[in-house]
């Protein structure tokens, strides 16, 4: 069951700027300053940086396949299901545990006024924002809107009036750990920009996600980037070096400085928000990983159901909560480093994803961003990545080779008996070898997203498009020889008393590329298509003396409709500027029915 298409550019700008600014801003400055000192602000702003190299991938690939799952469902179409299952559930847990990450701080905030459980009162909040997301995406991307808008107000109030106020000396020693302490507090901080792996799994759910997918994280990622930075400098300007590096609430501590008792209640208030937008965008993407596994059949199928009335995949959200629940018993700072860890793994596997299906040529590969600088980009990426888990320490790589161990260890026990799919690293190796290695439901199941993600209606064209018989002749031939080709063709089929007229082919030359002759057979309400490409040219006349596209319509009198209607379509198609190079690149017959399934023409219901 398909889930609808509610969200936004608005819904997807603060779903993942809501995601973003939580507790990456509102707890970590104050152990990310006693890593690397009065730097701490450039550590955030190089993490904004690395995280807008790292999304690019992940956009491009959202923007070619937007469904649920995200990362997981790019990664298992290009790599194969087992490291598909990995990155699905690795995914699963980072996201998970961030959210888990916010739920803690939201209950230590509770717990300094109330004196009740942290514990008790996180699965009690778990349990609300869980219920919330099980009511309906647009109900709790509605409220994340609102809340991530007084938010920001908060935070950029925060700004203008902390700037005047700042003390330079609390700068004087900037780096007291060296230059390389930059670099590994920016990969510590790296969880902060988590938000953007979060958009990439409700890809599903976002109206118009060739714009809205790239324009909403683009602008999610740049403007939380700069305010994670002003925000730092504020607070290392205001805040005494031994008061920021022991606070777990730097912010407020600061407005508290700044503004006394209102200001911290105002910045309360807003980390308040921010763990609340935090929770909600945290609970609607996590759960769409273990969504998306069962509907591959890697996860047992009941996990995979979708609520008839909520339209909402109920269980996987429950399943969600749990786990949540069970990441608040783990330490603040094991959190943030394992989340990290994964999310960069993560971001490693989508570069690697980008490549081979550049690499692999899939033909409904046709994402509406490309990545700029392939494939040197995503070799740095690669690098980078790689180089900011080992500044992470081998804690954080052990946990999460546990978990990498556990969901190899899932695939094998039960979705490697389950699911049988072809992907794109089988075509780059049928690329390489020239043997024929895989099916065509990859390419088949491609198209279809991209029909859905153009809101493509199917009509009776593309009906007749589907069962049209599709001739790829290797040789260049005579109008003679098509003539006796199309005759040997049509009887086959049953049409002994039709007969082709040379010369009425030859006036049906309509570009020096295309032809669409027409065949009245007198039968009943009978129509159905030819198509012929011929890469090396079809000899019609002197003058057309290479065409390489040629539409046979046959039908009857009784069925003028469809047939104008047919030649109205081709002849949009026909006329789009991409199509030549198109035609000629279609790699078989299957490509060539994709490229007038997917041309751009008005349809007909």
């Amino acid at each position: 069951m398909k889930l609808e298409r509610k969200l936004s550019f608005w819904d997807v700008f603060c779903i993942a700027s809501g995601a973003m600014i939580s507790s990456g801003i509102f707890i970590l400055p104050g152990i990310a300053y006693g890593k690397v000192g009065p730097a701490v602000f450039i550590a955030y702003f190089l993490g904004g940086l690395i995280a807008l190299i790292g999304i690019c991938a992940l956009i491009e690939m959202a923007t070619a396949m937007p469904k649920a799952g995200g990362d997981y469902f790019f990664i298992t179409r290009s790599l194969g299901p087992l490291i598909g299952t990995v990155s699905g559930v690795l995914s699963w847990l980072a996201i998970s545990f961030k959210t888990g990450f916010a739920i803690y701080g939201l209950s230590e905030i509770v717990y300094l006024l109330t004196d009740i459980n942290i514990i008790i009162v996180g699965i009690v909040i778990t349990i609300f924002f869980a219920g919330l997301n099980i009511l309906g995406i647009k109900i709790a991307s509605t409220v994340d809107i609102i809340l991530v808008i007084i938010l920001f107000l908060i935070m950029i109030g925060y700004i203008i009036l902390g700037l005047p106020n700042i003390e330079l000396s609390h700068f004087e020693i900037f780096i007291p750990q060296g230059f390389n302490a930059i670099f590994s507090t920016a990969a510590f901080v790296f969880v902060s920009f988590g938000g953007l792996l979060k958009i990439s799994s409700i890809a599903e759910e976002v109206a118009n996600p060739k714009k809205n997918i790239p324009l909403g994280l683009f602008s999610a990622l740049i403007v939380t980037t700069l305010l994670y930075t002003f925000v730092t400098f504020v607070l290392v300007g205001v805040l005494p070096m031994t008061q920021l590096m022991n606070s777990m609430m730097p912010m407020a501590d600061s407005g508290k400085q700044l503004f006394g008792t209102p200001g911290f209640i105002v910045i309360t208030i807003a980390s308040v928000l921010a763990f609340v937008t935090t929770i909600i965008a945290g609970i609607m993407s996590a759960s769409r990983y273990p969504f998306a596994l069962s509907r591959d059949n890697l996860f047992p199928e009941f996990i995979g159901k979708v609520s008839k009335t909520l339209k909402t995949p109920v269980v996987s959200i429950i399943i969600t909560a749990l786990l949540i629940i069970f990441s608040m018993f783990l330490g603040l700072e094991r959190i943030a480093k394992t989340a990290s860890t994964i999310m960069m793994t993560t971001y490693i596997l989508s570069n690697i994803a980008v490549i081979i299906l550049r690499e692999s040529k899939m033909y409904n590969y046709r994402p509406s961003f490309k990545t700029p600088f392939y494939p040197w980009l995503q070799l740095f990426s690669i690098i980078l990545f790689v180089a900011l888990i080992v500044e992470l320490g081998y804690g954080s790589i052990e946990v999460s080779l546990f978990f990498i161990f556990l969901s190899t260890v899932i695939y094998f026990i039960y979705g490697e008996k389950k699911t049988k799919m072809t992907y794109a690293l089988l075509h780059l190796i049928e690329r390489v070898t020239n043997k024929k290695t895989t099916s065509a439901f990859l390419e088949s199941e491609l198209r279809d997203i991209l029909m859905h993600r153009d809101n493509l209606i199917i009509d009776r064209f593309d009906r007749i498009i589907k069962n049209a018989e599709i001739l790829d002749i290797k040789k260049e031939i005579s109008i003679k020889e098509l003539v006796r080709i199309l005759i040997e063709r049509l009887c086959e089929s049953g049409y002994k008393q039709a007969q082709i007229n040379q010369k009425e082919i030859q006036t049906s030359v309509i570009t020096p590329f295309v032809a669409i002759p027409q065949l009245v057979i007198y039968e009943d309400k009978t129509f159905k298509l030819i198509i012929i490409r011929c890469k090396k040219g079809i000899r019609f006349s002197k003058q057309n003396n290479k065409v390489k596209a040629v539409f046979l319509l046959i039908g009857t009198k009784n069925e003028k409709t469809i047939q104008l209607q047919s030649l109205t379509a081709i002849a949009q198609i026909i006329y789009d500027k991409k199509f030549e190079k198109q035609w000629l690149y279609a790699k078989n017959e299957n490509n060539i029915r994709d490229l007038l399934l997917l041309g751009k023409r008005r349809r007909i219901i």
